[in-house]
């Protein structure tokens, strides 16, 4: 089957289907200028891994760990949403979509126009206090920690460990948001998995999930994935492009 022939299949199916679900990971994002973890200048060819309770424990830990996310920053603050975004803001606006779960942290989803939007590794554009819970955005501690080289107070209860609300190596993921995500994806029919390795659980668990009960499995991805075998369709290429083809066939 061609690529046109697929992209015509996918516009059925998302025309069909009564519950989908969109699931992304950072290969959406790479056509905005930010590189994936893995890639040749992604963060984890960079920089030494904070792993959590490294960063409770340690004040030298800390400051490394902000002024790792520090840098990265930059990357985030400049970039903006691409297609592929503004696609799938639009199927939900037009109720394509029951709503989007996401393996980034960068809030293009967000500043596209996604409102339901489930963020399973959470989001860089908010700090957390890991002792008082209060939550702020992330810009001006960012320009503070530059300025200073030392990891901000927390603005709250003014001790606190001021920490990027992503979650990081050894830390667990957000129950509520992961048990919801399942749930989603226990009641659709049709998941396009977006830009995602699928290798990495448990959120490759969700398009398996999907498949378990019944429901279609779509990968867009460039690269080869874990879920390849299970797909009922697989179209590579530019994420952008493809799903601006999906949604003229929509259309």
């Amino acid at each position: 089957m061609s690529k046109a022939e697929d992209i015509s299949l996918v516009a059925q199916w998302l025309t069909e289907s009564e519950s989908t679900v969109l699931f992304t990971g950072a290969g959406i994002s790479t056509e905005s200028g930010i590189p994936d973890f893995r890639s040749p200048g992604g963060v984890w060819t960079k920089y030494r891994t904070i792993y959590y309770d490294e960063f409770r424990q340690s004040a030298d830990a800390r400051r490394e760990y902000w002024r790792q996310k520090s840098e990265a920053h930059v990357e985030f603050s400049a970039a903006a949403p691409n297609a592929g975004h503004q696609v799938l803001a639009a199927w939900e606006a037009r109720g394509v979509a029951r709503g989007l779960i996401t393996q980034n942290i960068d809030g293009l989803h967000q500043i596209a126009g996604s409102r339901n939007v489930l963020e399973l590794h959470g989001t860089a554009r908010e700090a957390t206090c890991l002792d008082c819970s209060a939550r702020f955005e992330i810009d001006s501690l960012v320009v503070q920690f530059r300025e200073t080289g030392e990891v901000p107070p927390c603005p709250q209860c003014a001790k606190g460990r001021l920490k990027h609300a992503t979650v990081s190596f050894g830390q667990m993921l957000p129950t509520d948001v992961l048990e919801m995500a399942y749930d989603w994806c226990s009641q659709a029919d049709l998941i396009l998995a977006i830009g995602s390795s699928l290798v990495v659980t448990p959120a490759a668990d969700l398009p398996v999930a999907v498949r378990r009960r019944g429901g279609r499995v779509v990968i867009l991805n460039r690269d080869e994935t874990g879920l390849d075998q299970i797909a009922d369709a697989k179209l590579s290429g530019g994420i952008g492009a493809t799903l601006v083809a999906i949604d003229a066939a929509l259309r």
